[in-house]
């Protein structure tokens, strides 16, 4: 592909192959069913249900008027594996490989939807034929997020179609660098990996940087426990960070980029790998792009799964074949990056941003947001809610839209408790501040930080403090060592915590553990150790009460913590059916048939077998 023309020409042929998608009536097939393809569905065998629809296409003599076509994620997970049938665009949610004699036969040749797959709204009981007509997707904004299950990840027509690289024509023959880093600095994009710096400021230092040799870097080590935004672009639609990191390669003058991803992401890592293949042979990668003087060449180096590496310094060093350590800053790697070339560092989401904002203009994307925090942000919702699945808001949405606007509330009519942001780096945001707007300065304000995108919502069930311990276990396990405050002051702030937890803690442990906190942030080398100590002190902070109940009256006051917590029976409701008795693992139960029984406190193990068995609600946990 030599000129802006014949991508022009390809994207209009290639329309004619997702025209019913597009809604248009140019088109040759009939029929095009969508079937998920992200981690997510093809756990619940979603590649499965692609085989048995072609054979059931072959069966009836339809396979040149239907296509089956595996997308990226559509984002509603809790309801997968999803199946999307066009034109008309019916929804078929938690789809199996049974299912698709059912929808050939009923669908596609009886011309009427199979009403069992229909998804019914969890509230209303409404039934809901399109998937974006789910109040899941509402107050959905998606940008980063545009063309996952919207296309096939695996043919670098498709993206072309939904008018990729289009972007990437415009910068190399009407922009020069400065007009780029102009339009980023209007749109207000802020990277999307945590910190929010400013990606034109970034930019900026790096074209500025002398060097002969210049690398851009798409840092896709997404670490943080339940997150998975950067895997799911990366599955769903590799080539918009492909042609992002090559318009950053001409801004800042560099020829070579690398994107560093974990070797845990297999699927993520071949679909990346089959597009950059793709992207070379149509002259997008390599010598001379679109005939301009413009070169850029594309590689993958694959994570070892080390958390530290997802910051910038510790992966530039491990791309460089050295152990993942983080650097002393300055220099910043816009000055002094991988092999001491200046180098920009930028994650997926913020990639996958870019070529929209050349294509749409900055007015566009700035007007989403807030006055500080521009554009939408993706989030991987989890935890204690009814639609687990990726989202992608507006900066400024609410906690509250969130978690009941768009993930549906908490099951079982639970209230809801907190949220965490950020991961292992943030902090938990209480119920006193569910109405807050969500951006980068808000929650820094309240003692948490935007992250990666993680966002774990928990109820009336969870403990506080164990959820701060599960974070700081994971740090623990993660840091790289290089540094006393972190190696020493976490392991130090994680054995106060199993004190806290486990009933033997007293009131000076608690002073020690704030004033370890704020040793480990104002002395860690990097922002694994400065942020560790974020989820201990805004759950100290927001519930306290909850960790003076553990170390005054060695009480767990949401019945987590084994040691300090008693199973015991109501007489008065216990009728001595035996039936916990016989549950129980260790016969920790005793007392005659018919009359009311007890539990001996040193024997039980606190297992919970005699809750799950009871019928009749008598066993409580005090």
């Amino acid at each position: 592909m030599r000129t802006w023309q014949e991508l022009n020409e390809m994207q209009n042929q290639y329309r004619k192959d997702v025209a019913l998608r597009l809604d248009e009536t140019d088109f040759d097939l009939k029929w095009e069913i969508l079937v998920c393809g992200g981690t997510g569905c093809l756990s619940s065998k979603s590649r499965d249900f692609v085989d048995a629809f072609n054979a059931e296409l072959a069966k009836h003599g339809l396979a040149d008027e239907a296509r089956v076509i595996g997308t990226g994620c559509f984002g509603l997970c809790a309801q997968g594996p999803i199946v999307i049938v066009y034109p008309g665009g019916t929804f078929y949610h938690q789809v199996q490989p049974k299912d698709a004699k059912k929808i050939v036969e009923k669908h596609l040749l009886a011309g009427e939807p199979v009403e069992k797959l229909l998804y019914h709204d969890h509230e209303t009981k409404e039934v809901i034929n399109k998937l974006l007509d789910t109040p899941f997707y509402h107050k959905q904004e998606r940008v980063a997020l545009r063309n996952c299950g919207r296309i096939d990840p695996e043919k670098i027509e498709e993206y072309i179609a939904f008018n990729g690289y289009q972007a990437l024509a415009k910068v190399l023959h009407e922009y020069t660098s400065d007009d780029v880093l102009a339009i980023l600095k209007n749109s207000g994009l802020r990277g999307r990996g945590g910190a929010g710096f400013p990606t034109y400021m970034k930019w900026t230092f790096a074209k500025n940087s002398p060097g002969n040799q210049k690398y851009v870097v798409c840092n896709a080590d997404e670490g943080d426990p339940g997150a998975f935004m950067d895997r799911s672009v990366l599955e769903g639609d590799p080539h918009a960070v492909i042609e992002a990191m090559a318009i950053a390669g001409y801004t800042i003058g560099a020829n070579q980029g690398y994107v560093y991803v974990r070797a845990e992401y297999p699927t993520a890592v071949n679909r990346l790998q089959i597009a950059i293949n793709q992207a070379r042979e149509a002259g997008l990668l390599g010598d001379h792009i679109f005939g301009t003087d413009f070169s850029f060449q594309l590689d993958i180096r694959l994570g070892s799964g080390a958390f530290v590496c997802g910051e910038e310094t510790a992966l530039l060093e491990s791309i460089e074949g050295h152990r993942g350590e983080p650097r002393p800053r300055p220099p910043f790697p816009a000055v002094k990056g991988l092999f001491g070339k200046p180098t920009i560092v930028n994650n997926v989401e913020t990639l996958a941003n870019i070529a929209q904002i050349i294509v749409k203009g900055p007015e566009w994307f700035a007007a989403m947001g807030t006055e500080k925090s521009k554009g939408t942000k993706v989030f991987a919702l989890g935890g204690k809610i009814q639609n687990t699945g990726l989202v992608e808001i507006p900066m400024g949405t609410t906690l509250r839209e969130i978690v009941e606007d768009i993930g549906g509330g908490i099951p079982e009519g639970k209230a809801f408790k907190a949220a965490q942001t950020g991961g292992p780096s943030g902090g938990c945001i209480p119920v006193e501040h569910y109405d807050v707007p969500i951006d980068y300065d808000n929650l820094m304000e309240i003692g948490s930080m935007m992250g990666s995108g993680g966002l774990i919502v928990m109820d009336e069930d969870n403990c506080m403090v164990d959820i701060a311990k599960f974070f700081l276990e994971f740090t623990v396990e993660e840091s790289c060592g290089k540094c006393a405050p972190c190696r020493i002051g976490t392991k130090r702030l994680l054995e106060i915590l199993e004190k806290i937890t486990s009933g033997r803690a007293t009131m000076d442990d608690l002073d020690k553990m704030e004033e370890l906190c704020y040793h480990i942030k104002e002395n860690s080398l990097c922002g694994l150790g400065q942020t560790a100590p974020n989820p201990v002190l805004s759950t100290y902070h927001y519930f306290k009460e909850e960790y003076l109940s553990h170390v005054q009256e060695r009480r767990c006051p949401a019945g987590v913590c084994k040691n300090l917590i008693q199973y015991k029976i109501n007489p008065e409701t216990c009728t001595g059916c035996t039936a916990c008795a016989r549950a129980c693992p260790v016969s920790a139960i005793s007392g005659e048939k018919k009359m009311a029984h007890e539990i001996d406190q040193a024997v039980c193990i606190k297992c919970g077998m005699c809750i799950d068995t009871c019928r009749f609600d008598a066993i409580y946990v005090q």
